[in-house]
């Protein structure tokens, strides 16, 4: 029996450098919520986003993020 088809979300991936000088590379965020005016200012805040959820459950603060950039550009 054939599966019912799933909506795909597409992603774009980006390399962040946070203020302390180290960098994660291929940083998900939804593709949905980038472009129009503000470009790719949105992936700013939905990476900011994650690294929040990630701190609450480590318990380390995030690091603030210097710049970001598309992987492989």
């Amino acid at each position: 029996m054939a599966k019912k088809p799933t909506a795909r979300t597409e992603f774009v991936m980006f390399d962040v450098v946070y203020e302390d000088g180290s960098q994660r590379s291929n940083r998900k965020v939804d593709a949905s919520l980038l472009g129009g005016l503000d470009g790719d200012e949105p992936a700013r805040t939905a990476i900011m986003e994650q690294d929040l959820a990630i701190s609450e459950k480590s318990g380390v603060p995030p690091l603030g993020i210097k710049s970001i950039k598309r992987s492989g550009k």
